[in-house]
């Protein structure tokens, strides 16, 4: 399976990091051009090209970028796609969005409709970029860190788990895309190493009123 990933920053770095040591293929792009990541590309064993190259190559897609840079992507070549949704809402980053600051849509959401034509799995959003590389561990491992999922499609959600199983860690289904406000940033799921019974645990009680303090996760 080819691992197309579009956005060069560290989550981008760090899935492209995983996949190549797991046995994958995976294209490294950028806003850029794949000039200017070519020596990072070197660095970590993937390949490089533009965002239409990266999404063409992938299987499966990472899309990796923040939210106000969605209207930028190559929205048709993503027909039949499986996306990996890694975003974050930052309002300080990305302009305040009405719709996620009702909560009238998820961040998944958003990029779901942007991409009519794709079938989009949160994953890798509630985990430290590094963590990533370092945190994975066999199949079994007592202790082994879960990662949370949601999507609206089984049979792609399976798909995804099964990378991320590979990658080193187990996964707990949040639900559909609409669920997937449970694992959004400063919930108590979000970057807080925990293993699948935990997780699960956490997923259970969380509610819209649930929230952790801003950056305590960079402490745990």
């Amino acid at each position: 399976m080819n691992i197309g990933i579009v956005g060069a920053g560290h989550i981008g770095q760090a899935i492209a990091t995983i996949a190549g040591r797991y046995g994958y293929r995976a294209m490294l792009s950028n806003a850029r051009g794949p000039e200017t990541i070519s020596e990072l590309a070197s660095a970590l064993g993937c390949e490089v090209g533009t965002a239409v190259e990266a999404v063409a190559f992938g299987d499966l897609v990472a899309v990796a970028i923040p939210l106000k840079a969605y209207p930028l992507l190559p929205i048709a070549l993503f027909d039949g796609k499986i996306v990996m949704d890694t975003g974050n809402y930052y309002p300080e980053r990305d302009g305040r969005v009405a719709e996620l600051d009702s909560h009238a849509i998820t961040t998944s959401g958003l990029l779901a409709r942007q991409l009519p034509g794709a079938s989009v799995v949160k994953a890798f959003n509630a985990i430290l970029a590094a963590q990533i590389i370092t945190d994975g561990r066999p199949a079994g491992t007592s202790g082994r860190r879960a990662l949370p999922i949601a999507g609206d499609d089984g049979e792609t959600k399976q798909i995804v788990a099964t990378f991320i199983d590979r990658a080193g860690f187990d996964t707990v289904d949040v639900g559909t895309l609409a669920d997937s406000w449970k694992i959004e940033r400063a919930r108590p799921a979000y970057c807080i190493p925990m293993n699948k019974a935990h997780l699960a645990a956490v997923l259970q009680q969380t509610t819209r009123e649930s929230f952790v303090p801003e950056g305590s996760w960079r402490r745990s």
